[in-house]
């Protein structure tokens, strides 16, 4: 079976509930477990760090993508099984795209919500399948889901962009989810 890979977007900043951390660690490990390698934005810092050092910690695969001006600011971790630096913002969430299999967005800024943004509109025009899950720590997401309901009320999408992603509530149904989507 060819090796699997999850980008996970997430924030370079931890937020201000310990469950975001424990979220992001223990989807690091899952990864690890389930021998999916883990795509990110290779920062050491926020959620990142800490989903990227447990999937590794747990004996996972990880890739990180940075572009050059931010290397000092996400910290760049170097310790990954890869690092690719790129150009620009774009560059850096094409490689994370390209290189996965399925897409999580765990809580975050407006860094994750650009990437959300980016790759659910690549598939509601068509240009991939890739399954997308909000892992919605304690409701995190629940108000961007209520903005893309109203999106949709006011006659701006088709319901069908809600069949584009799936919110998941925690690590255990995100493993059950991505299991369903990767098989």
């Amino acid at each position: 079976m060819p090796l699997r890979s999850v980008c996970v977007f997430c924030g370079s900043r931890s937020g201000i509930r310990p469950s975001y951390i424990e979220a992001a660690q223990a989807t690091g490990h899952m990864l690890a477990e389930e021998g999916w390698r883990l795509v990110y934005g290779a920062g050491d810092i926020g959620l990142m760090g800490e989903t990227a050092r447990a999937c590794l910690a747990a004996g996972g695969l990880a890739m990180g993508v940075i572009p050059g001006h931010l290397l000092s600011r996400e910290v760049g971790k170097r310790d990954l099984t890869q690092f690719v630096a790129t150009e620009t913002m774009h560059e850096r969430k094409k490689v994370m795209f390209t290189n996965s299999d399925a897409i999580v967005v765990l809580p975050g800024g407006a860094g994750s919500l650009d990437e959300f943004f980016e790759v659910l509109t690549w598939a509601q025009i068509g240009l991939h399948r890739k399954p997308i899950f909000l892992l919605s720590t304690e409701g995190y997401w629940q108000p961007l889901t209520g903005l893309v309901d109203h999106v949709i009320a006011e006659g701006f999408a088709e319901p069908a962009l809600q069949g584009h992603f799936a919110v998941v509530a925690d690590v255990p149904d995100l493993r059950a989810a991505l299991r369903a989507a990767l098989a």
